[in-house]
C-alpha cells in the first residue's frame, strides 16, 4: 500500500486489518485437512492395533508414536504459516542444496539406515526421517521461484526448461540410488505438472512427458522386483500367495467393505494378513471398516484440497502473483498424485508402490512434510487474499 492510501484510509485502520487478515485461513482446506488427520488418526490406529500388540506389547504403541509426529506436524506448520512466502524464495537454492546434499548423505554406508532392502532413511534419535519427503517439497519451492523469474520465457521456447530437467534428472538419480521409485514417479509428475501450468508449449510438454514416462517404464522393466510388481497388479490371484499377496488381501478388505463396512476396528484383513496396513493400505482398512461411502469421502476430502490449491494458483496467476501461483499448483499436484497413487495401488489399478497416504498413513517423515505442504498452501491463500484485499483498499482510498 501506497503512504498516500494508507494516510487516507488512516494508520490505525489499515494496522487493524493487517492483524485481523492475519488471523484468517481457508476454511476449506483447513477443515478437509484436519478432517483426513483426525480420520487417518483413528483408522491407523485400528489398522495397527493387533501388529503393535503382537510385536511392541501395546496395542497403542503407533497411536502415541503418530500422535507426537502429528503435534510436531502441527508445529512445524504452524511456523510455516506465519512465514512469509518471500522468505521462501529466498531460501530456495539454500534448500535445494541442503536437499540434494541429504540426499547424497543418505547413500553413504553409516549414515543412510537400511529397512527391507532399502537405504532411505536418516536415523535421528529413535525416528527415521526419510529425505524422499524432504525433497519434495524443497523442488516445489526451488521451481516455483525459477518459473517465477522465468516466467516471460516458458511459453516461448524449450530453453528455460533445461535446468529443471537437469535437476530432475540429479534429483531422480540419487531417489533410484536408494531406490525409490516410487517417490521418483511422483516428482516427475509434480516437475511436469508444474511446467504444464506454467504455460510450457503443449509439444515441448508432450515430448518432456513422453520422455519422462519412456525412461521409467524402462527403469520398471530392467529391474527384476520392479517388473514382478508391474506385472502382479494385472492378475495377483494367479500367485496370490507370492507376489500378488499383498494386492489379494487389500482387494478382499475392499470386497468385504461393500456399501456401508463391517464397522470400526472389526476388520480381518488387518489382523496379520494385510501387509503394512497402517502405512501403504491403510485405505484398504478404512475401505474395509467404513465401506465406499467412507472411502468416498476420503476421496472427496483429497479432492477438495486439490481443487482449492488449483483455484488459489489460477486467481494469483490472473494477480501476476507467480511465484505464489506455482507455490500452489505444485503442492496441489504433489498432494493429489501421491493420494491417488496410493489410492490406486491399494484398489489394484495401479502396481505397487512405496507410497504413503499424505496426512493419513503411519510415519513421522511424511506426516511432518504434509503438515509442511498444507501450511504452505494455507500461507500462499492468506497473501493472494491479503494482496487483493490491500489493493482494493488502495484503488477505492485513491
Amino acid at each position: 500500500m501506497t503512504v498516500k492510501a494508507a494516510e487516507k484510509i488512516g494508520v490505525n485502520e489499515t494496522l487493524k486489518f493487517r492483524t485481523s487478515s492475519r488471523l484468517l485461513v481457508d476454511p476449506v482446506i483447513l477443515l478437509c485437512a484436519l478432517a483426513l488427520l483426525g480420520l487417518g488418526l483413528v483408522m491407523m490406529t485400528s489398522a495397527s492395533i493387533s501388529v503393535a500388540d503382537k510385536n511392541y506389547g501395546d496395542p497403542f504403541y503407533f497411536f502415541y508414536r503418530q500422535l507426537i509426529f502429528i503435534g510436531i506436524g502441527l508445529m512445524v506448520g504452524f511456523a510455516v504459516w506465519n512465514m512469509p512466502l518471500q522468505v521462501w524464495d529466498m531460501l530456495r537454492p539454500i534448500l535445494l542444496v541442503a536437499g540434494l546434499l541429504l540426499l547424497i548423505a543418505v547413500l553413504i554406508p553409516g549414515v543412510g539406515n537400511n529397512v527391507n532392502g532399502a537405504t532411505r532413511w536418516i536415523r535421528i534419535a529413535s525416528i527415521n526421517f526419510q529425505i524422499s519427503e524432504v525433497i519434495k517439497i524443497f523442488m516445489v519451492i526451488f521451481l516455483a521461484g525459477y518459473l517465477t523469474k522465468h516466467q516471460d520465457e516458458i511459453g516461448k521456447s524449450i530453453k528455460p526448461i533445461f535446468i529443471p530437467m537437469v535437476l530432475l534428472l540429479i534429483v531422480s538419480g540419487l531417489l533410484l540410488m536408494e531406490p525409490d521409485f516410487g517417490a521418483t514417479v511422483v516428482i516427475v509428475a509434480t516437475v511436469m505438472g508444474m511446467l504444464w501450468l506454467a504455460g510450457s508449449r503443449l509439444k515441448i510438454f508432450i515430448g518432456l512427458a513422453s520422455v519422462a514416462v519412456g525412461l521409467l517404464a524402462l527403469l520398471a522393466y530392467s529391474t527384476p522386483y520392479r517388473l514382478e510388481r508391474m506385472t502382479s497388479f494385472l492378475d495377483p490371484w494367479k500367485d496370490m500367495f507370492g507376489s500378488g499377496f499383498q494386492l489379494s488381501q487389500s482387494l478382499i478388505a475392499f470386497g468385504r467393505g461393500e456399501w456401508f463396512g463391517v464397522g470400526l476396528g472389526e476388520s480381518v484383513q488387518k489382523l496379520f494378513y494385510l501387509p503394512e496396513a497402517h502405512t501403504d493400505f491403510v485405505f484398504a482398512v478404512i475401505a474395509e471398516e467404513l465401506g465406499f461411502i467412507g472411502a468416498l469421502i476420503v476421496i472427496a476430502l483429497y479432492t477438495v484440497i486439490a481443487w482449492r490449491a488449483l483455484s488459489i494458483g489460477r486467481k494469483a496467476q490472473q494477480c501476476c502473483q507467480y511465484f505464489l501461483s506455482y507455490i500452489a499448483y505444485g503442492i496441489g499436484c504433489w498432494l493429489i498424485f501421491q493420494a491417488y497413487v496410493n489410492i490406486g495401488v491399494n484398489m489394484g489399478v495401479l502396481p505397487t508402490k512405496g507410497l504413503t497416504l499424505p496426512l493419513m498413513s503411519y510415519g513421522g517423515s511424511s506426516m511432518v512434510m504434509s503438515c509442511f505442504a498444507i501450511a504452505l498452501l494455507l500461507r500462499a491463500e492468506y497473501e493472494l487474499r491479503f494482496d487483493y484485499k490491500n489493493n482494493k483498499q488502495e484503488r477505492e482510498a485513491t
